[in-house]
């Protein structure tokens, strides 16, 4: 059930919806970007976040992406403006859940992009709900817990979400775990990532991590079928760049797009990113 919608302005004066959209109990904020102008696109792209990012962190990203693209995002349980669960999720109840998403929304395909965390869940979208996927962007990730790890001065600093919460302890970290562009001027995480601004509880963040236990796409990674673009960058130290390999061999329909620089490039200069998307989407 869609519960509540509201229109307000997005990136660069679009015009935005707003929905708490109620799927197994739970409510989810959904973020729409309609489709304008002529020639709008039938299939629109779903938006998967990192973790601990809500829906407004990839406003670059929208803003670089044509008019034309109809763009959905949402923010996972306990973040930005979902309500906190009453207890912890798995990474494949809520694919289950993205899939009755769409269905409310009167969406019976899309396209959907995944970045880092949200790559997983992609994954796990299009291994589980493979019927409603056409094509699948998958940026900065990996194949879950068999994968090539970050080095574990990045992962301890992972496993915490005090850099969203505090800007200098992240311009004192963005370079370390960001790696690219950031290691030059590690200010501009803060300004990219919102640092400092409300992000909800922190047992949502918590939640996220522990939604990927035990969970790896890798075996399943056959399972498929949809047309991938896999985007990597050469200096990722959360995601190393032989992740890439590992999806791109699991994958039968993919090929791998290689840019240089690191984790959070994406949104940091956003126009080549959505060019290349937007060809990928449009072939």
């Amino acid at each position: 059930m869609v519960t509540a919608a509201s229109g307000s302005p997005g990136p660069a004066g679009a015009r935005t919806e707003v929905h708490d959209v109620v799927v197994g109990g739970r409510a989810l904020r959904v973020v729409r970007r309609p489709a304008s102008g002529p020639g709008a696109r039938r299939t629109p792209l779903l938006l998967c976040n990192g973790i601990g990012a809500a829906t407004d962190v990839l406003d670059p990203l929208v803003e670089a992406l044509p008019a034309d693209l109809d763009v959905i995002r949402f923010d996972p349980p306990g973040i930005g403006g979902s309500p906190l669960p009453r207890m912890p999720y798995h990474l494949t109840w809520l694919a289950h859940r993205l899939g009755q998403v769409l269905t409310r929304l009167g969406i019976r395909e899309a396209d959907v992009l995944g970045f880092s965390w949200g790559g997983m869940l992609a994954q796990q979208l299009a291994i589980s709900r493979r019927r409603r996927v056409r094509k699948l962007v998958l940026a900065a990730t990996g194949p879950g817990a068999l994968m090539i790890p970050a080095s574990p001065r990045v992962l301890a600093v992972m496993t915490s979400p005090k850099r969203y919460q505090d800007p200098a302890y992240l311009d004192t970290v963005a370079a370390k775990i960001y790696g690219g562009s950031l290691r030059e001027n590690p200010e501009l995480a803060a300004e990219k990532l919102g640092a400092g601004s409300k992000r909800g509880p922190m047992r949502g963040y918590y939640y996220q991590l522990m939604s990927l236990s035990g969970w790896t796409s890798l075996p399943l990674l056959p399972a498929i079928t949809a047309d991938t673009l896999i985007i990597a960058g050469d200096d990722d130290p959360i995601v190393p760049a032989g992740n890439a390999t590992l999806l791109h061999r699991g994958i039968r329909r993919s090929r791998v797009h290689r840019y240089p620089g690191g984790h959070l490039e994406m949104l940091l200069d956003p126009e080549p990113f959505a060019a290349e998307i937007d060809r990928f989407l449009s072939s």
